[in-house]
């Protein structure tokens, strides 16, 4: 039996803003969206579906997304022009530097809707 992840809705401010954000950073297609729903469809065919509350206020939420080493030279570069702040920690304290944990690298930042994104190149767990 295996279990896969298929989709997930990311709340957004201006879904189309997040979208194109996302795939900006990522390197990713138009994907179809319907209804309430912007979406960024994944290399492994997951679907981020951004769509808009009906409130004026957003929960910040983490998303973490693992990548290969290019694309995350790539996404590193695209902060840096795009002069988005980012940080090797969660907490925001080490500003402009990546973190190298798990033999690997990451970065955090957040997107247009203020939810903080981890962009990392190796798994937590082995």
């Amino acid at each position: 039996m295996t279990i896969t992840f298929d989709h997930t809705i990311v709340v957004s401010k201006d879904r189309s803003v997040s979208a194109a954000f996302f795939r900006w950073l990522f390197d990713l297609p138009e994907a179809p969206s319907w209804g309430p729903f912007t979406n960024v469809q994944l290399s492994d065919g997951a679907l981020i579906q951004f769509a808009e509350p009906p409130v004026d206020e957003i929960q910040p939420q983490h998303y973490a997304f693992r990548v290969t080493d290019d694309l995350f030279d790539i996404v590193v570069k695209r902060l840096s022009n795009g002069a988005i702040r980012y940080w090797a920690d969660p907490h925001q304290t080490q500003k402009r530097q990546i973190n190298h944990h798990h033999d690997g690298r990451g970065v955090y930042f957040k997107d247009p809707a203020g939810h903080l994104i981890e962009v990392l190149t190796k798994p937590y767990l082995p």
